[in-house]
């Protein structure tokens, strides 16, 4: 690598998928900005594999309904036909790496940019794959199970807890529109939406966020704070959609 700008190059492929979680977009996104200031320090190449995991273990985690170690989560996943055989070895081995960190029989210095690179490719390609809606074996079956539908307002509202605030993104407005205040604006409703509901008053206020977060939501060129905003806007609507009267039959 002759130069820092170089590492956009070899990042360039991964690309978030969609439909992940703020916690998981968080997690693969430093993952990846990990590879590229490796450039400064090579040990946050191997940093970037390991950390790569907490997004994966979430997701399988999540897909599967298991609470498992991550080994058996992949096997798991294997024999279930949601990732092949060969993604499942290339996970194993970022699995391995982590344990050897852990007790010591691995250093951070364990691994060179291309080597990350391949390897937390291995780790997006999953969570993508993994993310695409269940099959119709799968709903029946989880309906047999009495699995809990997922989304609400209640699901939207745990995903935001879990997230973390736009880095760089604090005491910056869009025409007008401060993104930290908006935030906690939204925060503040729909928190309140899901204690006992909202007062007239309440309803208007949240109407005037999600106009803003309209406004505002396409003049955010950055990738992570763009999604957060959207997820941010979509769980604004959701709440408010509650107080939205029904069409009346004659």
């Amino acid at each position: 690598m002759l130069d820092y700008a170089g590492t956009h190059a070899l990042v360039a492929d991964l690309v978030l998928p969609g439909g992940a979680s703020m916690y998981v977009m968080s997690a693969l996104e430093t993952s990846r900005e990990l590879i590229r200031h490796s450039y400064y320090r090579y040990e946050f190449a191997t940093v970037a594999v390991t950390h790569s995991l907490f997004a994966l273990e979430h997701v399988l985690a999540e897909r599967l309904a298991a609470n498992e170690p991550v080994h058996d989560l992949i096997e798991r996943a294997t024999g279930a036909g949601l990732i092949t055989a060969a993604l499942a070895a290339e996970l194993h081995r970022s699995r391995l790496l982590r344990d050897g960190l852990a007790q010591g029989a691995e250093s951070s210095a364990a691994l060179r940019q291309a080597q990350a690179v391949a390897m937390v490719r291995a780790v997006f390609d999953a969570v993508s794959l993994l993310l695409r809606p269940p099959s119709a074996a799968e709903a029946t079956a989880a309906e047999a199970g009495g699995a809990q539908p997922g989304g609400g307002l209640a699901r939207l509202w745990e995903d935001h807890l879990r997230a973390l605030f736009p880095d760089g993104f604090r005491g910056v407005d869009f025409d007008g529109v401060e993104l930290v205040l908006l935030d906690a604006d939204v925060a503040g409703l729909v928190q309140r939406e899901l204690k006992g509901g909202l007062d007239d008053t309440g309803v208007a206020c949240l109407w005037g966020c999600i106009a803003d977060l309209d406004k505002i939501v396409p003049l955010i060129n950055e990738e992570y704070c763009a999604s957060y905003f959207t997820k941010l806007r979509t769980m604004a609507r959701v709440a408010a959609a509650r107080h939205i009267p029904a069409a009346q039959g004659e």
